[in-house]
């Protein structure tokens, strides 16, 4: 199974979730207000459904979400806006903090290099913006590939993308899920 075809049915599965329009707890409904722990339960429900993953997918600690003998995916949502459009504060740091132990997408490259077993590792960014959007994950998502590289020296696959349109949030009108193999440290 490749990464790809991970992130497309990922994307699906929280398209599918948004569509319901079960908010999560007192939020606006839509996928978007959905915290990590809870989102991820929901996707793992959702690629359980599939006759490509059927029951091999499973929560974590650590890795966030195990697809047993393929992936072990850790995950981090980038939402620039709240639940009622006002900005958020300290967003972006969920992706760029580079020290290992800490909760960024850099840390959690450094656990996945640090995990046994035999699936391959990757590390996936949920993103959600307005239509069109009015702060652009792209440079983020980019400055994380900079950091990774650069200064913690992670060596990462190439970023495979999906974005939708069309959410039921108000502020959480698109999504992006971005994801990269985690494949070493740069010698």
């Amino acid at each position: 199974m490749e990464l790809s075809e991970v992130v497309a049915d990922v994307t699906d599965v929280l398209v599918a979730v948004d569509s319901s329009g079960v908010p999560f707890k007192a939020f606006q409904a839509g996928v978007g207000p959905y915290g990590e722990p809870q989102l991820l339960r929901l996707v793992a429900d959702g690629l359980n459904g599939l006759n490509a993953y059927r029951g091999t997918v499973a929560t974590r600690r650590t890795p966030d979400l195990l697809v047993k003998g393929q992936w072990a995916l850790e995950f981090k949502i980038a939402r620039p806006f709240g639940d009622n459009g006002k900005p958020a504060e300290n967003w972006s740091v969920n992706l760029l903090h580079p020290y290992e132990g800490s909760v960024s997408a850099i840390g959690d490259c450094f656990k996945l290099l640090a995990l046994g077993g035999p699936e391959r590792r990757a590390v996936v960014v949920i993103g959600y913006a307005h239509t069109p959007p009015q702060i652009d994950l792209g440079p983020l998502l980019s400055a994380f590939e900079v950091v990774a590289k650069h200064v913690a020296q992670i060596r990462l696959g190439p970023r495979l993308q999906e974005t939708r349109h069309g959410l039921v949030h108000p502020v959480h009108q698109q999504l992006t899920v971005a994801a990269w193999e985690v494949i070493g440290r740069a010698v």
